[in-house]
């Protein structure tokens, strides 16, 4: 897999890239097996009836198992703030991101032992453990290539592919182990991903040279310890009194969620206050937070929308789509592999699109791509519109369906996604004040964590109100919200002062 590139550092190289890009490669890939290998048995596990004497759940409804699942997939994208603080402040990226796949591991294998308490143990030691590892490693990339430009940006591509070559192979080793032999043993296959990649990831060090180690002052990094010592301790007695509300009845799942999303949404509201009337902006700098301000909700809207995968379309996978080929059950968490397929296959093609008209001066503009990804995402959900009424689903049973619905829903969602997300970072960065590049990177994993709280909310319907009736909504909002985006683009992109 080495090559040589007389352009390229000195020594063995990754595809002509610095020898470094491998190991961050395979980190990166076998972080992302765990993740997704997971988050395909999550929901599924959680709605599974108990079984003492068999591969049994935790005998959820739909409503519980969704907040869960929403506040799960929401605080992976919170923690990412304190994760980046960590690193820049007390112990680089690169320790970091080997601390972080082990807690991640650990959380796995925890998982994997039969309980309540283990299962929700190893949710929050994922939660920390990928909190200290994806906005990290990313970083990582980027030091090895210190001249940046056009050459950062293809280390990037290869990096981003390792992220889908996981995420399609882990639903299919773990959904197969879950679904059919025990679930405890699917969440143990993402638990050893994660520790392959960590053998890895030591064993690979020396080729990344100084990307990721810490440059900051010591008497500095002393003072940020105790500040983070501090932070775990209070970050410690909020979780612990969390699981004792929730354990003791005071406080619900769903309750849980929607105190969450009202936090995140009260901050964002704050911050974005706060930055056009009191943070010292000129005009240029406030229009460009109001276009941020518009872009947070499309995208919050957008991942609300698309996160629906793991949870309310993996329930119809499991209990409205036949599955069956030949006298083989194709498990329901096989379908998880089908974005990051499409993802492979179509990604080249829109880079090529993008170029092809960005040369005759034709690329729409980042607005534009957040209302067509929006559009897309919304047609996917309709499709589901006329699957479910042909289910006749009625709350508890419903007659079953083709695979060929969702496929074709997850392509639609691919194309939403590939237009919406690979520019989502960029644009963020462009219209950012220059002091305040961080903060808005940190709005940005907040839209993102906003989105996935409120998706497990909606997916929690699923068993009280008519499937139609649900994906019609999603459909509605995220197409309209698409639609009203492509319409107000001339006016937003006068906000953006000269940013494309």
């Amino acid at each position: 897999m080495s090559t040589q590139n007389p352009a390229a550092p000195n020594g063995p190289t990754f595809f002509g890239h610095p020898r470094g890009l491998s190991t961050l490669f395979f980190t990166e890939m076998w972080e992302r097996f765990s993740f997704y290998g997971m988050r395909a048995l999550l929901v599924l596990f959680m709605v599974d009836q108990i079984n003492q004497n068999a591969n049994g759940g935790l005998g959820m409804d739909a409503v519980t198992a969704g907040a869960i699942y929403g506040i799960y997939t929401g605080m992976v994208y919170l923690v990412a703030l304190p994760g980046g603080w960590i690193a820049d402040r007390v112990m680089g990226q690169r320790s970091a991101v080997l601390w972080g796949g082990i807690i991640i591991a650990a959380g796995h294998f925890s998982m994997a032992i039969p309980g309540t308490p283990t299962f929700f143990l190893g949710l929050v030691l994922i939660v920390i453990g990928t909190g200290l590892l994806k906005p990290n490693i990313s970083a990582m990339v980027a030091d090895l290539y210190p001249e940046g430009g056009a050459r950062r940006d293809a280390g990037f591509t290869i990096f981003y592919m390792g992220i889908n070559i996981g995420a399609f192979a882990a639903p299919i080793i773990c959904s197969y182990l879950g679904e059919n032999i025990d679930w405890h043993y699917g969440f143990g296959a993402a638990g050893v991903g994660m520790v392959l990649g960590v053998v890895q990831y030591i064993l690979g060090a020396r080729h990344l040279k100084d990307a990721g180690l810490f440059r900051g002052n010591p008497v500095d990094q002393a003072r940020d310890k105790s500040r983070m010592i501090m932070g775990l301790v209070a970050g410690t007695i909020l979780v612990g009194g969390l699981a004792f509300l929730l354990t003791n009845g005071t406080l619900t799942p769903p309750a849980l969620a929607k105190a969450l999303t009202a936090v995140i949404i009260l901050v964002a509201i704050l911050y974005f206050v706060y930055m056009a009337f009191f943070s010292g902006l000129d005009s240029v700098e406030r229009k460009r937070v109001g276009v941020i301000a518009i872009l947070f909700l499309a995208a919050a809207l957008f991942w609300s929308g698309f996160e629906q995968a793991g949870s309310s379309l993996n329930l119809f996978a499991k209990q409205l789509t036949d599955r069956m080929v030949g006298s083989f059950e194709v498990p329901a968490g096989w379908l998880q592999s089908v974005n990051a397929l499409f993802i492979i296959a179509f990604a080249p093609v829109f880079a090529s699109l993008w170029m092809a008209l960005s040369a005759r001066k034709k690329e729409p503009s980042s607005p534009a791509k957040f209302g067509i990804g929006l559009f897309l995402l919304g047609i996917g959900f309709l499709i589901m519109v006329p699957a479910a009424i042909r289910t006749g689903y009625d709350g508890e049973t419903g007659k079953l369906v083709g695979s060929s619905w969702l496929i074709m829903t997850y392509l639609f969602h691919t194309f939403g996604e590939l237009c919406l997300s690979p520019v989502g970072l960029s644009t963020m960065t462009k219209l950012a004040p220059k002091r305040f590049v961080g903060q808005v990177m940190g709005v940005w994993f907040m839209a993102t964590a906003l989105g996935n709280v409120i998706g497990g909310q909606v997916a929690g319907l699923f068993e009280s109100l008519p499937l139609p009736q649900i994906f019609g909504a999603v459909a509605l909002f995220t197409a309209g919200f698409g639609l009203l985006l492509l319409l107000f683009v001339k006016p937003i992109r006068k906000l953006m002062g000269g940013v494309h």
